[in-house]
């Protein structure tokens, strides 16, 4: 929602490409919530935790991913049927080793780091087990966003499919 005109964003892009799961974030109130998913969105999801958006959500049956630091946040999250918890800012309070620390009382739990993820850090999150990434700037660069160059953002997507790829099957033990 920090984007000017988020909603009609949202509404455009998912009458134009209907197959693209569009979701709408930092959505902090449960109107906006709504106007959201009126719009087409398939998720919502915020940077901190504000149960009227979890509630608003799980009442609509659309999966939601709250925004949440410590370990009450989390649970009270997870309680409230959070599809899955968004660690957020994670790289600032202690990175991969703060999923770890989070997993060990609460491995049932599906979290998502975010905030402070990179090429370098991307694996690590996983292999310490966070179920996904959340990526911001290192994904969108600002060059590639003010060229218009997808073929830029389209790789370094690819290349961090790659990582989580195979940081999962080294959580696994799988090989690549």
């Amino acid at each position: 929602m920090t984007v000017p005109g988020a909603i009609d964003v949202i509404a455009r892009l998912a009458k134009t490409l209907p197959d693209m799961v569009v979701g709408a974030g930092t959505v902090l109130d449960s109107d906006t919530a709504l106007r959201c998913l009126d719009a087409g969105a398939k998720f919502i999801t915020s940077p901190g935790l504000v149960m009227e958006v979890v509630e608003s959500a799980v009442k609509k049956g659309v999966a939601v991913l709250p925004g949440a630091l410590t370990p009450s946040e989390v649970i009270a999250a997870w309680k409230a049927g959070a599809d899955f918890v968004k660690i957020f800012p994670c790289a600032p309070v202690g990175g991969p080793v703060y999923i770890r620390s989070l997993k060990v009382p609460l491995p049932q739990v599906r979290l998502i780091a975010t905030g402070g993820v990179n090429p370098q850090t991307a694996a690590s999150f996983i292999i310490e087990g966070a179920s996904a990434i959340g990526i911001g700037g290192e994904l969108m660069p600002q060059d590639a966003l003010r060229h218009r160059n997808q073929g830029w953002v389209n790789e370094l997507a690819r290349r961090y499919l790659g990582l989580v790829k195979s940081a999962r099957a080294q959580r696994t033990g799988k090989s690549t």
